[in-house]
């Protein structure tokens, strides 16, 4: 018999430390706050797991993966970094689009600016424009659409602006806000740009942490939206998929309504 018992003893030993496996959850730091509460209410929904969050610029998580950090479930800013992974073999499920953003501005108190006025004071010599880094973070990279756009309204507005922009947040050797800052918030607070894009999610964070600015609507001939994609890594636990489809379902999708998100094309309302 007592070979009997240790296989059996051996058997539930194994069940227990794989029970209580973290899921690993990599998602885009404007995903932090809403993120961290879908994670919770997922633990709290019966499912008997943990999840473990990773946050930062999707375009350093997609390279982190890709060098072969333990990544289940990536939740990205835009489509096309999941979609990378996903073209080189490393996703087990197809790229599902989980949530929508819009690009803001945010400004300082003293910078005399409207949603009709924002390109031309971004254009002005003494304003400084700050964005997130183009390739490491897609906040980043919609605003260099917007620069795009503008050359429609303005000749020479999109080389102007590119080459002004201050790169501040998202870049592998981006400077941290304090413990318990927001990113955007330090970032005005420090008085490192005048005007700055980012999400407009991320604005309102902003203004919580630094009240003192202002949140500036982009006007519609400039208006850049934000899809945010999620995929299964492959070789992820069996439950990393039970967290991906959580996260397009009412209970998580009303959470990230709740943080200023749209619904994604692929969530369920």
């Amino acid at each position: 018999m007592r070979p009997l018992i240790l296989a059996c003893t051996l058997s539930s030993c194994f069940m227990s430390t794989a029970f209580a496996e973290n899921v690993n959850l990599y998602a885009a730091g404007s995903l932090k706050a809403a993120m961290t509460d879908v994670a919770r209410a997922y633990e709290k929904s019966g499912s008997g797991d943990s999840v473990k969050t990773v946050f930062g610029a999707s375009g350093l998580l997609r390279e982190r993966i890709e060098s072969g950090e333990t990544a289940h479930v990536f939740a990205s800013a835009n489509m096309k970094h999941p979609k990378t992974l996903a073209a080189a073999g490393k996703a087990a499920t197809a790229v599902k689009m989980f949530a929508r953003n819009q690009l803001c501005a945010i400004a300082q108190d003293n910078v005399d600016v409207t949603t009709d006025t924002l390109l031309e004071r971004m254009l002005a010599d003494d304003v400084r424009v700050g964005t997130s880094t183009p390739k490491a973070d897609p906040s980043g990279d919609y605003a260099f659409a917007l620069f795009g756009k503008s050359e429609k309204l303005k000749s020479g507005a999109k080389s102007n602006l590119e080459a002004k922009a201050l790169k501040l947040t998202g870049g592998p050797d981006t400077e941290k806000a304090p413990e318990g800052r927001n990113q955007y918030g330090w970032v005005m607070s420090e008085k490192k740009a005048d005007i700055f894009l980012t999400y407009c999610t991320n604005a309102v964070l902003a203004k919580k942490d630094t009240p003192s600015l202002k949140i500036v609507a982009i006007p519609a001939a400039l208006s850049v939206g934000a899809e945010y994609g999620i995929i299964v890594l492959k070789g992820a636990p069996e439950k990393a998929g039970a967290l991906a489809q959580f996260i397009l379902e009412p209970e998580a999708q009303k959470i990230l309504r709740e943080y200023g998100f749209g619904i994604g094309d692929d969530a369920r309302d």
